[in-house]
């Protein structure tokens, strides 16, 4: 049975990025069918290769950002790399670039540069900091876009210090941000034939990801109170999102919008008799009072350690409640859901004799499914790329010897 086309089929791509946030955006698009060309230096390649290399295994930082791609090494300090990098923008409907601001335009493959070599090309820009702004020249980080954007907050514990995570969220989140305007650029290049430049930054990002919780804080004119609950709402229609943790300090969330089902959940839980006589009988009275909310988690807190995070979550859910464990990574990756969904998959890797996990696609398509591969070798396509674009095999033979490519 022939493999399924991806719904990206015949979309070309030329990628001069490294790290994180310059080329997650491309690698998405490679599960999708988009043939991806990554420009890497010759003999050196992407710095990222040699990050978090496990003993008997490939880089987990270069396999998660870069598989399905095609390898091609150019020296673009030089012309003639200069020269075959114009004529694979020539035939590509995407470029994308994450140099420090200013590189590219001073190295010759800036986006005025290189829409003379294709008006239909949408050239994306991931920058730390934006285009404008008082800081826009500065290099940008993970860590930095996380300090500047509110996710520290976030996550924060009272009385604690504001902590950035281990999790890269800010390159994750601008990278998904540039995957779509990627594609929404392009739509409209097939549509009129013109393209355009799309600036995606690591701070832009997170802003994003803050979402209504940062209009809320802007509107209000200060910032959300942090811990282990979340109340919105008024006394007729209030809300809550709140975890605990069970006997063995395993944590779990649950939460709820409205008061209707918060009799039905506690009386499942064998809890709404106390509560009542404590004068919870309605989840709306602790709207507008800290202490009242306060009590409220403390009792709950004390009921939950009674039994276990499976039983009450089971209890919550068959309730109609939304409840869930906080998984630790490596539980999210068991999960039942995760994988029945092939949100975490399996794929071969021949050179090391492994059938390892990685991500799956987070889509379905019911007609194009994704195909997860695997990261290049370094320089990999070289000789099917160059010959594609008419170089004979004494040609690439040459660029070679002259560490061109």
């Amino acid at each position: 049975m022939p493999q399924p086309f991806g719904p990206l089929q015949g979309v070309k791509v030329v990628a001069c990025s490294t790290a994180q946030a310059g080329t997650v955006p491309y690698m998405l698009m490679a599960d999708l069918g988009a043939e991806v060309v990554k420009i890497e230096v010759p003999g050196i390649g992407d710095n990222s290769r040699g990050s978090t290399v496990l003993p008997g295994m490939p880089s987990t930082y270069f396999e998660t950002n870069n598989r399905g791609v095609k390898s091609v090494t150019l020296n673009l300090k030089e012309q003639e790399g200069r020269d075959i990098l114009k004529k694979l923008v020539a035939e590509a409907d995407i470029f994308g670039q994450n140099f420090r601001p200013g590189a590219a335009e001073k190295n010759g493959f800036g986006y005025e540069e290189l829409k003379k070599v294709n008006p239909r090309l949408v050239y994306v820009s991931v920058s730390g900091y934006g285009p404008k702004g008082p800081h826009a020249s500065l290099p940008g980080t993970d860590s930095m876009a996380q300090a500047m954007g509110g996710i520290a907050q976030a996550y924060s514990t009272p009385g604690q210090p504001l902590r950035t995570g281990i999790v890269s969220v800010a390159d994750e989140t601008c990278a998904i941000l540039a995957f779509g305007g990627a594609l929404a650029a392009l739509t409209h290049a097939r549509a009129t034939g013109v393209g355009q430049k799309v600036d995606c930054s690591l701070l832009g990002g997170q802003i994003r990801l803050m979402g209504w919780t940062l209009t809320t804080a802007m509107w209000r004119d200060r910032d959300p109170v942090t811990g282990q609950a979340r109340i919105t709402g008024t006394p007729e229609r209030p809300g809550i999102s709140a975890s605990f943790n069970d006997i063995n300090r395993k944590p779990f969330v649950f939460q709820l919008n409205n008061e209707g089902p918060w009799k039905n959940a506690m009386t499942a839980l064998g809890f709404y008799e106390a509560l009542e006589k404590a004068g919870f009988g309605r989840l709306g009275v602790i709207i507008g009072s800290d202490e009242r909310r306060e009590t409220l988690l403390r009792t709950l807190g004390e009921m939950f350690t009674t039994g276990s995070r499976d039983k009450w979550v089971e209890i919550l859910r068959e309730a109609d409640i939304v409840s869930a464990p906080i998984n630790t990574l490596l539980e999210g990756s068991n999960d039942p859901d995760v994988v029945a969904n092939g949100y975490v998959t399996e794929v071969d890797y021949p050179k090391y004799g492994k059938r390892l996990k990685v991500h799956g696609s987070p889509w379905h398509f019911s007609e194009t499914p994704p195909t997860i591969g695997i990261a290049p070798e370094l320089g990999q396509h070289n000789d099917e790329v160059l010959a594609r674009l008419g170089y004979s095999a004494a040609q690439i033979a040459d660029l070679r010897a002259r560490k061109i490519i």
